[in-house]
Parts: structure tokens; C-alpha cells; sequence
């Protein structure tokens, strides 16, 4: 069975339980204080399967199940001719090293802060979003889910907003968690085999 559904069947089913569960909510978000203090690191992956409300989880798990099935594809592909390793780890460590990527800042600015806490998935799933881009730079994504433009456009405007909104600070979303999630996952191919810049060159005319 597909990764991308195990995830999301996962996601779905743990965010499902802390809706009605305060205590296993809590048990499972982000919050750096408890980390430093009482060493809880699960908090940096279990925090990806919590989410505040259906509205959340929706959007998460639409954005993951529209990119998650072409990136898991494409790993296929490049495990097949040798490029990469085994498709299934290089597929989870993309999705559980975006959740950690996205959790580095916050673990050292609000490492003090008892009272501070995240969750949700969009650190893993902008890493995933940003693999899609590097395989497929001018491949078209929706801008606001209407206005179709090529994948390297829509980073660097992701980019750009997440950084200008994390300074803006005038919501409850965790803004750094999506910029460096997304950063992780762009250049987490080159981890893979740095060879590949090639082929993101090749789509340019280099």
C-alpha cells in the first residue's frame, strides 16, 4: 500500500482521538519547554499528527495526498535505476525529517516558553511539496488554489509570505514551521544524491 495513505490514514485517525482527547493532545503537540526539560523529543514527530480542527486536517491532508502520490512515484523511479536507495525510507525520511526540519527553530526560541505549544503536519508537507518542485520546477500548482503557475514561481513566493507572516506574527500559525519544512524539502534530494542538482539545471536549459 501507498505511504502517502498510511500516513494520511494514520493522520487522520490520531487527530480524530485528540479531538475528543485533551490529554492525549497535549501529550503529543510540540512544546519545546518540555522538550528541553524533560527530554520528550516524540513531540517532534508526534506533533505532525495532531491538528486543531477538521478544517486543518483537511487542507493537510488534501495538499499531502495531492503531491505525496508523485513524489512517492518518482522515488520509485529513481530507486529503480539505482539514483537512490530503497524508495520507502527515502520517502520517510522526507516526511519525518520535514517535521523535525520545521520543528529546529521553535525548539530553540521558545525552548523557554511553558506555555507555548504546535502541531500539524505543514512542515512535513511543505517538505514534500518543495521535493515535487526540485523533480518538476515548472510543473503547475494552483496559487490559492485557483491560479495555475510553475512550481518555481509558487516557492518562492511560499517562501517570501511564510517569512514576511512569521514577522508579522498576527495569527496562530506557525509560519516557521512551513518555511523550513519547505526549505528541508528542497533540498533533500541532494542529500539523497547530490547528482540530481543536474537534472533541476537541465529543466532551466543548463
Amino acid at each position: 500500500m501507498s505511504l502517502t495513505f498510511i500516513l494520511i490514514g494514520c493522520t487522520v485517525l490520531i487527530s480524530l482521538l485528540c479531538f475528543n482527547n485533551r490529554r492525549l493532545f497535549n501529550a503529543l503537540s510540540l512544546k519545546p519547554y518540555r522538550v528541553a526539560t524533560e527530554k520528550e523529543w516524540w513531540r517532534v514527530f508526534t506533533h505532525g499528527f495532531v491538528h486543531g480542527d477538521y478544517i486543518h486536517l483537511l487542507v493537510n491532508m488534501l495538499v499531502f495526498y495531492s503531491f505525496g502520490r508523485f513524489v512517492e512515484y518518482y522515488f520509485g523511479v529513481l530507486s529503480a535505476g539505482n539514483v537512490i536507495g530503497n524508495s520507502s525510507a527515502a520517502f520517510l525520511g522526507l516526511y519525518f525529517g520535514g517535521m523535525a526540519a520545521a520543528s529546529v527553530y521553535d525548539l530553540i526560541s521558545r525552548r523557554r516558553d511553558p506555555n507555548w505549544s504546535s502541531i500539524g503536519a505543514s512542515g512535513a508537507v511543505s517538505a514534500v511539496v518543495f521535493t515535487s518542485i526540485f523533480f518538476q520546477p515548472w510543473g503547475k500548482i494552483l496559487l490559492m488554489g485557483i491560479l495555475p503557475i510553475p512550481g518555481i514561481l509558487f516557492g518562492v513566493l511560499y517562501l517570501a509570505y511564510t517569512q514576511y507572516s512569521a514577522r508579522q506574527a498576527r495569527d496562530r500559525i506557525n509560519y516557521h514551521a512551513h518555511f523550513y519544512g519547505a526549505v528541508y524539502g528542497f533540498v533533500y534530494p541532494l542529500i539523497l544524491n547530490p547528482k540530481l542538482i543536474y537534472g533541476f539545471f537541465e529543466a532551466f536549459g543548463f
